[in-house]
C-alpha cells in the first residue's frame, strides 16, 4: 500500500477498526475513508453500492459486525447471522465490483468446531460441529471467508481472511450483558474493589458512563446495589464477592487490540492470498483441491479463566473475593490458536497479557475522568 492509498476502514469505531485506524495513521497512511451508521447502513446493499461506486477504494479492512459475547451470541441469535451475513456479503461484493486491490476480513475462532484439537490448526475449519451458543456468529464468519476464498478462485481477486482470538484493548464493549469475558472481569473487579472500599462517587460516575440496565448515578444506592447484585457484584460484612459464570478452568488466549491492528498492517502491506496459499499442508487425498485461505492471529498463549481473574484481581490491588458459580456453563474449554502460520509469515505479538490488562485499565479509568 502507498501512504496515500485510498483505505476503507469498515467498523472504525470498534475495538478492532479503532485500533487498526490508529496504526494506519501512526504509520503515515494520509487517506483513510471512514463512515459511521448514521451516514451509511452496511446492511443496506444500495447504500454500500453507491458508497464504493463514488469512492472507489483501493484498500478495505472489513472489521464492521455485531459482536457480543456468550450470553449476548445465544440470546440475538437472529440479529448475530442476520446482520453479520448481510455486512459481509455487501462489503466484499462491491469491493469485489470496483477492483479493490486487497480486501481483510475479520473472522473469530469461534469458527473452529467445538472439540477441535488444539491448538487450532487453520485447516480444521468444517471438520466438526460448532459450540452451539455462538453458532449463528459462527456460520456467518464461515460464510464471509468462503465468500473471500470464492471469489480468490473464480475472479482472481486478493481477498484475505483472518482468524483473531479473543481480543481486548481501550475501546472495548464493558456492558456486563454483551461484553466479552476480559472486560467483563476488569469491570467486574473494579466494582467490586469500588463497593469493598466505599467509593461511591467512582461507582455512579462507572455508571454515568455505562449505564447498566439503564441504572446510572442518579439511581438511589439500594438500587445501584440490586443491579449489581444482579450481575454477581454483591457485600456482605464489609466484605464484597464478584461472581463468575462457570468453574473457571476453561482455558483462553488473549491478544491486545493494537497487537491485532499492527498484524492486520502488516498483513495488508506485505501478504498476498498466493503466500497463505502456499502455506497449505499436504493433502490427506489426492488431488485435494483446497488450499489455506486465511490466517489465524493470536499469541499462541492460553490461561484459564480462573487465573485471569486472578491476575486482574492483583492488577487491580481488588481485596475481595472471586465467587465461580459452578451452575453456570463453562463453554467451550479450550480455544487456543496455532499460530505457526503467522510466525512464517513473519509477524509476533509485543504485547503480554500482563501489561495489557494495565493498559486496558488505565484507558478504561481515564474515561471516567
Amino acid at each position: 500500500m502507498e501512504k496515500n492509498s485510498k483505505i476503507y476502514i469498515a467498523g472504525h469505531t470498534g475495538l478492532v477498526g479503532s485500533a487498526i485506524t490508529k496504526t494506519l495513521t501512526s504509520k503515515g497512511y494520509t487517506n483513510l475513508l471512514a463512515r459511521d451508521i448514521s451516514e451509511m447502513d452496511l446492511t443496506n446493499q444500495a447504500e454500500v453500492k453507491g458508497f464504493f461506486e463514488k469512492e472507489k477504494p483501493d484498500y478495505v479492512i472489513l472489521a464492521a459486525a455485531k459482536v457480543g459475547g456468550v450470553i449476548a451470541n445465544n440470546t440475538y441469535r437472529g440479529e448475530f447471522i442476520y446482520l453479520n451475513l448481510m455486512i459481509q456479503n455487501n462489503v466484499i461484493h462491491q469491493a469485489y465490483e470496483n477492483g479493490v486491490k486487497k480486501l481483510l476480513f475479520l473472522g473469530s475462532t469461534c469458527i473452529y468446531p467445538r472439540e477441535a484439537p488444539q491448538p487450532m490448526k487453520e485447516e480444521y475449519m468444517l471438520t466438526g460441529p460448532l459450540e452451539y451458543t455462538n453458532e449463528p456468529y459462527a456460520i456467518a464468519k464461515i460464510a464471509g471467508m468462503k465468500l473471500c476464498e470464492s471469489y480468490n478462485i473464480q475472479y482472481g481477486t486478493n481477498f484475505i481472511a483472518v482468524m483473531p482470538t479473543n481480543l481486548y484493548g481501550p475501546n472495548d464493549n464493558f456492558d456486563l450483558e454483551k461484553s466479552h469475558v476480559l472486560p467483563a472481569l476488569l469491570r467486574k473487579i473494579h466494582l467490586g474493589k469500588c463497593l469493598e472500599n466505599g467509593y461511591w462517587d467512582m461507582i455512579k460516575t462507572d455508571l454515568d458512563v455505562n449505564p447498566i440496565e439503564g441504572t446510572n448515578g442518579n439511581n438511589t444506592k439500594d438500587e445501584i446495589l440490586k443491579v449489581l447484585s444482579k450481575y454477581g457484584i454483591t457485600q456482605t460484612n464489609n466484605k464484597a464477592s464478584v461472581e463468575i459464570w462457570g468453574t473457571g478452568k476453561p482455558m483462553r488466549e488473549f491478544m491486545y487490540s493494537e497487537d491485532m491492528a499492527a498484524a492486520c498492517v502488516f498483513m495488508m502491506e506485505n501478504v498476498d492470498i498466493k503466500q497463505i496459499n502456499s502455506f497449505t499442508p499436504e493433502p490427506k487425498e489426492k488431488n485435494d483441491p483446497r488450499k489455506i485461505h486465511f490466517v489465524n492471529i493470536g499469541t499462541g498463549i492460553e490461561i484459564s479463566i480462573k487465573d485471569l481473574a486472578l491476575k486482574i484481581k492483583e492488577s487491580l490491588d481488588y481485596k475481595g473475593e472471586i465467587h465461580f458459580n459452578t451452575d453456570k456453563p463453562d463453554g467451550t474449554m479450550r480455544k487456543l490458536t496455532n499460530v505457526d502460520l503467522l510466525h512464517g509469515l513473519g509477524f509476533k505479538h509485543a504485547i503480554e497479557l500482563a501489561q495489557g490488562i494495565d493498559l486496558m485499565y488505565n484507558a478504561y479509568l481515564s474515561k471516567q475522568d
